[in-house]
């Protein structure tokens, strides 16, 4: 059984949370899931590389780009996804606009050829579908072979998962690593509860938001997961910095 690593930490984004009404107000319809996704982009960018991975032949890849893959609530139940290519060099009013695309796209039934192989391989009946799932996961992650014709590879999903669970009543979690994607972490935006917090000293009620990730232990160690979420703290206190593009 792979290994994998979980963490948590507890965000106070009560002035993260007002950061994005004003920009609402000024015509940026922005989300924390927007000023999340770039702010893990940007720390795979400038604090942590080595979460930017992938196995191949049993071995570590470094990838080539930054690419967060966003998942998102089709309809009242179906998950699908939007994929950011570059994430990392985009600012915060870009990447909006382009997570607004992909999810507009989705929506209208257009979604990639990633999620459309999915799909397809969850209506082939059990067994044929676990033999099936097997035989693809062998070609792509552990030969390193793409198959083009089905949109599958073995740097398909980008380079991390964000997931906001808060958005559907669950405060935390930790998603499985789903073995095809071959991503190093998901990111898991949890929910926001006011809580008694201390500031400066003095108790105060304060907006708390759960983070958490589950993190493939092949590639990485507990440290890699810290200090990503080191720089999103950072990046929830001085969010402006998002807004300019790298």
């Amino acid at each position: 059984m792979d290994g994998k690593i979980y963490g948590t930490v507890e965000l106070d984004v009560t002035d993260l949370e007002a950061y994005v009404a004003r920009k609402r107000k000024e015509g940026l319809k922005i989300t924390l899931t927007h000023i999340f996704t770039l702010a893990v982009a940007r720390g795979l960018k400038e604090a942590v590389p080595e979460l930017n991975c992938y196995i191949r032949r049993g071995r570590v890849v470094q990838r080539k780009q930054i690419d967060a893959m966003v998942s998102i609530l089709v309809g009242d139940k179906e998950m699908s996804s939007v994929r950011i290519e570059h994430a990392d060099t985009l600012s915060l009013q870009q990447l909006t606009g382009v997570l607004s695309e992909g999810i507009r796209d989705t929506r209208n039934g257009a979604e990639d050829r990633t999620m459309k192989m999915k799909r397809t391989l969850g209506r082939i009946p059990w067994p044929f579908r676990g033999w099936l799932f097997r035989m693809v996961k062998f070609v792509t992650i552990q030969l390193g072979v793409s198959l083009p014709a089905i949109g599958l590879s073995a740097n398909n999903f980008g380079s991390f998962l964000v997931t906001n669970i808060g958005s559907i009543g669950i405060d935390s979690g930790y998603p499985a690593l789903f073995p095809v994607s071959n991503v190093a972490f998901v990111f898991v935006m949890g929910g926001v509860r006011k809580r008694p917090w201390v500031v400066n000293d003095r108790v105060e009620v304060r907006r708390i938001m759960t983070l958490s990730s589950t993190l493939d232990h092949r590639i990485v160690d507990a440290i890699h997961g810290g200090k990503m979420f080191q720089y999103i703290k950072q990046v929830a206190r001085e969010p402006g910095v998002l807004e300019q593009s790298r």
